[in-house]
């Protein structure tokens, strides 16, 4: 089943510190990672910053939206997000599952109880 996650985030300090160099080192990296990514179902549908004038903004400075082709594909790459380092550098809030259509999508809400 199709997987969807959205990921927000902001730069830690152990970000800012590092100098211009170690910062395109580890942007080398992250790009080296991403081209195995499609082979395991994995499509990044977008990345940008977050907007802070639209009503009820994010905390987060940054986002990212993926899809996913299983459960599976979700777990390599959030293992392989971390294993990156990123969140040595990263506040990240994940936020992931699978999609369903509006009807049901409002019927779980009805029936959400937390």
């Amino acid at each position: 089943m199709t997987q969807y996650l959205a990921e927000l985030y902001s730069p830690k300090p152990a970000w800012i510190a590092l100098d211009p160099a170690d910062k395109q080192q580890f942007f080398e990296a992250i790009g080296a990672g991403m081209a195995a990514l499609s082979e395991l179902g994995i499509e990044a549908l977008a990345f940008g910053e977050t907007d802070a004038t639209k009503l009820h903004p994010a905390s987060q400075s940054f986002f990212a939206i993926w899809r996913l082709a299983d459960e599976a594909a979700l777990d390599a790459l959030l293992d392989g997000i971390a294993a990156s380092g990123w969140h040595d550098y990263f506040d990240t809030i994940n936020a992931a599952g699978s999609a369903t259509d509006l009807v049901r999508h409002m019927g779980r809400l009805a029936a959400a109880t937390a």
